[in-house]
């Protein structure tokens, strides 16, 4: 009998073990058996629009515009800032061959006790802080709904769209894998359609003929469009967690189409929606963008716009939701992947209800989640890197092993490589990164661009392969195996 045919119940046509339609997942980061795996890569496609046909995008395209860029530079600075969606979809690959959720393959990286450290930073942190975000966005645009339908929201009604937003957001993820799958069809479907009426609206109002007032060519140009290709590239860096969503495939699977579809399920929605947001900026002032966008849509328009926000915001965050869950275990919790999902989502919105009820929180949270491009720009590349190294060959079984008779042990359950690579990779964007928090002497020294989303990653691939190339010679501490 095949993998597929073994993977599903003839009686259910629903695929064995605890990944079904309607069933709450019982997986977290354990390991998936072969009997156990179905669906096809291009389930991905769709699994990836419905969390990325969002309003971030839309904004992002604005803040191109405004840091002084041409559209057709504000074109340039969105494809390169998505081509991070390739990476994205690389390093999902390694959720077949492993049968192993992203943050658990990291073992192989960093060692199973670094990457606990690893997890926390760059993993289960900006999880929550992004879902704080997403939750709080999609809020604000419920209260602005019930406004323009007469209402005036007290204190009471605002806690209570945040509590039915957290809970809707919720329910799919603590449901999981499976329902996430069958979901994401009819969300695209209703968020694209939004997308589409707005485009409709907007499109007439475009001046085709805008251009800055101080138009930047040249080395100055060029630097313009590199700096607001690293803003655009925080949210796809933000998705190192591409390897839970395609840990259910069968582990023959080919690399190339899983990681095809999920980038293209990245980097299309996100550069249509942010050239829509750029095209938009040179008929509004986008300084606040709902308020800016709502300047050129009818009055009926209205609500399908804000509809459209508090949507795509909840679809966001459940593979965000989802992915904090696994983190979370993968840090050490021993608690199932619903409960951490729960505990995490409670986080979120704890997080929300401070930022959206007694202080200016998401300035601050969204300043930390832009320096944090300087952790997860280089821990993507390591990722990539290690992938490629090992042609996409891990272990399964064996990254379960936490002790000093694992395979990915390394030393004291360290691997040297990963961790010097980091810090490395991390230094050097620091070094290279433009932010209100920080300018680094290298962005200074380059007339204000910030570089940090290409020296970081360089940087902290070509030291991981060295490293690991020495490792595996002899040269420095031999791994377990």
């Amino acid at each position: 009998m095949s993998v597929a045919a073994a993977a599903h119940d003839p009686t259910t046509d629903q695929p064995r073990g605890g990944d079904r339609f309607g069933h709450v997942e019982v997986r977290g980061i354990d390991w998936i058996p072969d009997d156990e795996r179905h669906g096809a890569p291009r389930e991905l496609l769709m699994l990836w629009a419905s969390s990325n046909v969002t309003y971030l995008y839309v904004v992002l395209g604005a803040v191109a515009v405004g840091l002084g860029l041409t559209l057709a530079q504000a074109a340039l600075a969105i494809v390169l800032g998505n081509l991070w969606w390739f990476a994205v979809g690389l390093i999902a690959a390694s959720g077949p061959a492993s049968g192993r959720p992203s943050y658990v393959v990291m073992r192989a990286l960093f060692g199973p006790r670094a990457n606990r450290v690893n997890v926390i930073l760059s993993g289960w942190g900006v999880c929550v802080g992004y879902g704080a975000i997403n939750l709080s966005v999609g809020s604000l645009a419920t209260d602005q709904l019930l406004v323009w339908a007469g209402i005036t929201p007290s204190i009471a009604l605002r806690l209570a769209v945040v509590v039915i937003t957290a809970a809707l957001t919720l329910t799919v993820s603590i449901y999981g894998h499976a329902t996430m799958v069958r979901c994401a069809q009819p969300f695209t479907a209703v968020l694209a359609l939004c997308m589409v009426v707005l485009a409709t609206a907007i499109v007439p109002h475009v001046n085709w003929a805008w251009h800055p007032v101080h138009r930047l060519t040249g080395w100055a140009g060029l630097g313009a469009v590199i700096t607001a290709s690293a803003v655009i590239a925080s949210n796809p860096l933000s998705w190192t967690s591409s390897a839970d969503f395609a840990r259910y495939l069968p582990a023959d699977v080919s690399i190339g189409a899983v990681a095809l579809w999920t980038a293209l399920g990245g980097f299309v929605p996100a550069v249509l929606l942010a050239m829509l947001g750029a095209l938009a900026a040179t008929a509004a002032d986008m300084t606040d963008p709902q308020a800016g966008l709502t300047t050129l849509l009818p009055h009926w328009l209205v609500p399908v716009f804000l509809v459209f926000i508090a949507l795509s915001s909840i679809t966001n965050n459940i593979m965000t939701a989802y992915s904090s869950g696994i983190s979370l275990q993968a840090a050490g919790v021993r608690l199932r992947r619903s409960l951490t999902v729960l505990a995490d989502g409670l986080l979120a919105f704890s997080g929300t209800v401070y930022a959206l009820f007694v202080s200016d929180f998401l300035t601050a949270l969204q300043d930390f989640l832009a320096l944090s491009v300087a952790v997860l720009a280089p821990g993507m590349a390591i990722y990539a890197t290690d992938l490629v190294l090992r042609r996409n060959r891990y272990d399964g079984a064996a990254l379960g092993n936490e002790t000093a008779t694992g395979a990915y042990w390394y030393w004291h359950g360290v691997n040297p490589a990963g961790v010097v690579a980091q810090l490395a990779g991390t230094t050097a964007a620091l070094l290279a990164i433009v932010g209100k928090l920080w300018t680094g002497p290298i962005a200074v020294l380059a007339g204000g661009t910030d570089l940090s989303c290409l020296i970081g990653p360089l940087v902290a691939s070509v030291v991981y392969a060295l490293l690991m190339q020495a490792l595996w010679s002899g040269r420095m501490v031999q791994c377990a195996a």
